[in-house]
């Protein structure tokens, strides 16, 4: 008898976790990335001849609960037509009874890996296209919960999409009915006491597994996570910070972005302090207010959460009017040397 190589005999899974398009309109391109749900593939739709990210329930889930978590997160992102959230195309149940959908293929760079690359005000410009996004998501009583800068994709031609919305909280769920020919059962809420994101963006009451306490100003604290990130190139918490967090065992504040990089604006960093307060009445009370405040900073205006002083305010206020201000102070050094040279 010949033993088959480890190599092949890993080779022969891979394959047969392949999802079964045999009778569906899809045909199979690649493997894009796997998570702790399903399984995320390029395929062709060869209806409309363009090609899509198809995102499949894994064979291996020993959780019965997967498929519909599957179909929720489907519908989920399926409500939210924006330019900013990926759109969901197609959703359905394979021959071999794994859950499916089809969304747009999106080409890009996560956030975390293209922030080094950009200047402050091009990375601000993101967040507010974040923030754009989130606030929508908002508007249609969803919160994301699991926001951070590799789940924000940029694409070449300046796309901003928030992805990932599998753990999304619905504040107002909606019909059970099935779609279609969907075969899963009705979408679970999170159970008492579980703690769905990651730690080193997470509001204190996430960490802390309490579901009743979530909230729009939970997404708000991880938006101001992000600007902390945008701001030093560093999570607000890393290391043993970060998995005291996920103990619900620290409800510290990170340490301040200038005592990590100098050159952070003190705006920005009052902004972000107060966006990710430990009590969520301190926060900001909406994402529009977070979004409105970099606005502010980017048109050289005055940045609520900050008390600037008299050298801040002149300096804020020469950056904003410099051409005006050149102007004027080289027509008044002009007339005074022409008085100076008729009194000669």
């Amino acid at each position: 008898m010949r033993w088959l190589s480890d190599r092949t005999v890993a080779h022969l899974k891979h394959v047969a976790e392949w999802p079964d398009l045999a009778e569906t309109k899809y045909r199979l391109l690649e493997e894009l990335g796997r998570g702790g749900m399903g399984t995320v593939y390029l395929a062709e739709d060869r209806v409309l001849g363009r090609k899509v990210a198809l995102k499949v329930v894994g064979t291996a889930a020993s959780d019965p609960g997967a498929a519909a978590r599957m179909l929720r997160e489907a519908r989920v992102i399926a409500r939210l037509e924006h330019p900013g959230i990926v759109p969901v195309h197609d959703a359905g149940t394979l021959p071999d009874g794994r859950i499916f959908y089809a969304m747009k293929r999106v080409d890009g760079r996560r956030l975390d890996e293209i922030a080094p690359e950009s200047t402050l005000p091009d990375r601000l410009r993101v967040f507010q296209r974040i923030c754009d996004a989130v606030a929508f998501a908002h508007a249609h009583g969803v919160l994301h919960r699991d926001l951070k800068p590799e789940n924000v994709m940029v694409g070449p031609f300046g796309e901003v999409l928030v992805m990932d919305w599998g753990v999304a909280r619905v504040l107002e769920e909606w019909s059970d009915t099935p779609v279609g020919t969907l075969r899963a059962g009705p979408p679970t809420a999170t159970a008492q006491g579980a703690i769905v994101g990651t730690p080193a963006y997470m509001a204190p009451e996430q960490a802390e597994g309490r579901p009743d306490n979530v909230g729009r100003s939970t997404d708000v604290y991880a938006l101001g996570a992000i600007l902390y990130f945008l701001l030093t190139l560093r999570p607000p918490f890393e290391g043993e910070a970060a998995l005291r967090r996920a103990r619900g065992e620290s409800r510290q504040a990170p340490v301040p972005p200038r005592s990590v990089d100098a050159s952070a604006p003190r705006p920005l960093e009052a902004v972000a302090g107060r966006a990710m307060s430990v009590e969520p009445a301190d926060r900001y009370a909406s994402v529009e207010e977070v979004a409105a405040e970099v606005a502010r900073y980017l048109d050289g205006e005055c940045v609520l959460a900050h008390r600037e002083s008299l050298r801040e305010k002149a300096a804020r206020v020469f950056a904003r009017y410099r051409m005006p201000i050149l102007l004027v102070a080289a027509y008044l050094l002009a007339r005074v040397l022409v008085l100076l040279y008729s009194k000669r």
